[in-house]
């Protein structure tokens, strides 16, 4: 299949990338990371004038009616950015309204989210009965899409008991407890969640490797310009070996998510959308070990370091390998189907 944009969505992310370069550097970034919200309220309202918040949407709400293809080159530019902000989970939480919503709740809050006027988040994940954990975007959310049991219901924030947080790639997140009787009943439920789900792990996976790329131009120009015994430490053959790795697994990662994304979009049943997206998630995570692992390694022990934009991207790596389920929970069900 081809693994090239068209020139549309080429278009698009060269114009997403063009301004997270200019307005959302690493500075820019640490920024927004040392404030109290740990997220840019300028930023989003700057996402939705680009369109962004809309692509994915029907145009019944606003939107533009695109699909995970053409959100693929935006997330491996969120990837490349290390983007804080809560556009996957505000997109999780729209995909679930306009797939298991009533007329009446699409009306209300799909064109409200491509406006960029309201984030949304899913709480999924469940300790006990009632209790959600780790649900990112949560603590800024206006309405959160929480699942219990075989249903999902629709509730405001402020009816919420949280613990906010900021997860270990800078996410802010959030426990939380949920009741029933202060929540909205929505129509639909399972494959609402399973659709949902597929399409915000091959996301992730577009994600990854836009973070992977950043990994790999890095840590090639820190073999270009760092010496040692009088020469550039990429003359050495050794080191040679281990770049085109890493490059090589960075390729292959990309295809996966490309064809996860592509099946997402047109597989002619269930089984065979799910079957490409673990199987795409399988190589992301191990191809963001292996990528993190070298980088990190490459660059020596200022690899770690906090003022190092690489250091946040092996953590965000390292998060995107579990999120949405793990190799081993992939390989299970890529079995199983």
């Amino acid at each position: 299949m081809n693994f090239d944009y068209n020139e549309e969505q080429q278009l698009l992310a060269d114009s997403v990338r063009r301004f997270l370069q200019k307005d959302y550097d690493f500075e820019a970034r640490r920024k927004i990371l040392a404030s109290p919200e740990g997220w840019s309220a300028r930023v989003w309202s700057q996402l939705a004038q680009m369109g962004l918040t809309g692509l994915p949407f029907s145009p019944d709400y606003g939107g533009f009616g695109g699909g995970a293809v053409d959100l693929m080159g935006v997330m491996e530019a969120f990837g490349e950015a290390l983007v804080v902000e809560p556009y996957l989970a505000t997109l999780m939480g729209a995909q679930l309204v306009a797939r298991a919503g009533s007329a009446e709740q699409k009306r209300a809050i799909l064109p409200a989210v491509v406006e960029g006027r309201m984030k949304l988040a899913f709480a999924h994940t469940e300790r006990k009965q009632g209790e959600k954990l780790g649900v990112v975007g949560a603590p800024i959310a206006d309405k959160l899409v929480v699942s219990s049991g075989s249903r999902l219901f629709l509730a405001d924030r402020a009816d919420l008991k949280m613990k906010p947080y900021r997860t270990m790639d800078n996410m802010v997140a959030a426990d939380l407890s949920f009741s029933r009787d202060r929540a909205e009943p929505m129509p639909g439920a399972d494959q609402a969640v399973a659709e949902t789900v597929d399409f915000a792990t091959a996301l992730v996976c577009a994600e990854a490797v836009g973070a992977m790329k950043f990994a790999c131009d890095t840590t090639l120009e820190y073999l270009k310009t760092r010496k040692q015994f009088g020469v550039p430490i990429g003359t050495f053959q050794a080191l040679q070996h281990r770049m085109v790795d890493m490059v090589i697994s960075y390729e292959q990662a990309r295809s996966m998510a490309c064809l996860a994304c592509a099946r997402v979009d047109s597989a002619a049943n269930a089984a065979e959308r799910s079957r490409a997206v673990s199987a795409a998630k399988i190589k992301i995570a191990d191809s963001a070990r292996h990528i993190g692992q070298e980088a990190v390694q490459l660059h020596g022990g200022m690899g770690m370091s906090e003022e190092l934009k690489l250091s946040h991207s092996f953590r965000r790596l390292t998060v995107a390998a579990q999120q949405f389920g793990d190799a081993d929970h992939h390989l299970a069900r890529f079995a199983s189907l």
